[in-house]
């Protein structure tokens, strides 16, 4: 069974086929200019993320105007979900901002789709409803900080400036960029409506998942579902308000949905055997891209005990120290490829493939078993990896060239295996996995016998690619 599936993942029902991958370091967002005659009292803004690369502040979406610089934001702050709008007097003093509420509950989990829908509705009679929050169908608490004031009746909110810009997965200035996987982003202009118009709660698992909106966008509404490759910012709501791209390729259209979770790595599991600690761990690319320094180590947060699966590690820089393979929880892939557990050490349980002189390994606790295996690794290099755990064997892939299949008896069973990627060198190792939507190009395109995943090498027959509707199957 796995670890962890992932919230918002259920078979069954209305399927969503694509996200939208922002990274951090190449500051991706989308923008437009918002015409004339929308609301500015009334609108509710539902989409669906799963985080990426972690950061004090990051932005979902802003608008400003343009004359007057009043503005507004909806974003994450140190894990809090914010909302706030400032008149544009004075944009850093708390004093001149009219909404500034933030939630208690912090949000960061890397593994899970969040949905937030956020409702104003100046309008209304009380004002605990005027702006309201719900994160997978539940209201949360928000709560005023700073100076703010109260939310005044029929308070003008800039959330569709007339001429206004507004930005996804950026502040107004081109900053505090959203790092992660955005997927069904509806701005509803002119209505108040509630999550059920977006999501339900699935009667079996009473997991939250989504449903088709049916209803209407309003003047200045818009809903993004990122089908197109070629044009990743239109708007198929029927009303024609198209986003521009910035810095955004077909390479970020994705796969991994709030239907259809893929594993990536797991920021919060880094694993540090020196000195270094694991803040020496590097997460870009919607938590796809993993750098390392000597004696770090990342693993995956899907977690499997049985099964077949497959996965794909593409290596960016170096490979000398690379370590390439599977763990159980008290894993380390450093030095010694397997012990330095952060509590208990004997229970250390490793597999791997050492990329500077090709053998393989075996770790028990703290000792690690190297044998002659396949060859060497080099940069861009592809090394697939087909984990068998019914049969307790693993076969890794050079270039799609199988090494050699060995066994993990040695290992036991009952356990829980992660992917992992270590760094045995002295030098920075960046590699890249892919689970079945890469952030790397693919020249070929291979998918698994459920026809999930988009991999540079064929699936061996038989195994599956780590997303939640192979594991809802066979895991």
């Amino acid at each position: 069974m796995p670890l962890i599936l992932g919230a918002n993942s259920v078979t069954g029902g209305y399927e969503i086929d694509n996200s939208l991958r922002f990274n951090v370091g190449s500051s991706d967002s989308l923008e437009r200019t918002v015409g004339s005659g929308g609301s500015t009292t009334t609108g509710t803004i539902s989409f669906w993320v799963k985080r990426g690369d972690t950061g004090a502040t990051q932005y979902f979406y802003a608008n400003k105007n343009t004359v007057s610089n009043a503005g507004f934001g909806v974003l994450l702050s140190s894990d809090s979900f914010y909302v706030f709008q400032y008149d544009g007097t004075s944009p850093f003093n708390p004093a001149n901002y009219q909404i500034n509420l933030i939630t208690s509950s912090v949000f960061r989990d890397y593994s899970a789709w969040y949905h937030f829908v956020l409702v104003i509705d100046t309008s209304n009679g009380t004002e605990a409803n005027r702006i309201r929050l719900y994160v997978n169908g539940t209201q949360q608490t928000l709560n005023k900080t700073g100076n703010m004031p109260t939310v005044t009746l029929n308070l003008s909110v800039p959330f569709l400036y007339d001429g206004g810009v507004s930005k996804i997965c950026s502040d107004y200035a081109g900053g505090n960029f959203f790092g992660g996987y955005l997927s069904e982003f509806n701005l509803i202009d002119g209505q108040a409506l509630a999550p059920s118009d977006f999501g339900e709660f699935d009667s079996a698992t009473g997991i939250w998942k989504p449903i088709a909106y049916t209803g209407t966008y309003g003047t200045n509404g818009f809903y993004l579902e990122f089908k197109d490759s070629s044009a990743l910012g239109d708007d198929t709501s029927g009303n024609g308000n198209d986003f521009t791209v910035n810095n955004l390729t077909s390479i970020d259209q994705t796969t991994d949905t709030p239907t259809n979770n893929f594993a990536t790595a797991n920021p919060l599991a880094a694993q540090g055997g020196s000195s270094a600690g694991p803040s020496g761990v590097t997460f870009s690319n919607g938590n796809l891209e993993v750098g390392s320094v000597v004696g770090e180590t990342a693993i995956g947060n899907l977690g499997v005990d049985t099964g077949k699966w497959f996965w794909e590690v593409k290596v960016l820089t170096d490979q000398d120290g690379l370590a390439i393979g599977g763990a159980n929880q008290y894993y380390n892939l450093d030095a010694e490829l397997g012990y330095n557990s952060p509590s208990s050490p004997s229970d250390a349980k490793v597999f791997g493939y050492y990329g500077g002189n090709g053998t393989k390994f075996i770790t028990v606790g703290d000792g690690s078993q190297f044998t002659s295996y396949g060859s060497a690794i080099a940069v861009n290099n592809i090394v697939g990896v087909a984990l068998d755990l019914d049969g307790n064997q693993v076969t890794f892939y050079l270039n799609g060239s199988s090494q050699g299949t060995f066994s993990i008896t040695a290992l036991g069973s009952g356990e829980l295996y992660f992917p992992a990627v270590g760094n045995w060198s002295a030098s920075a190792i960046t590699t890249s996995f892919n689970f079945g939507s890469p952030a790397f190009t693919i020249s070929s395109g291979n998918s698994d016998g459920n026809g999930y995943g988009n991999f540079e090498y064929a699936v061996p027959s038989g195994y599956y690619a780590l997303c939640t509707k192979n594991l809802a199957e066979y895991g």
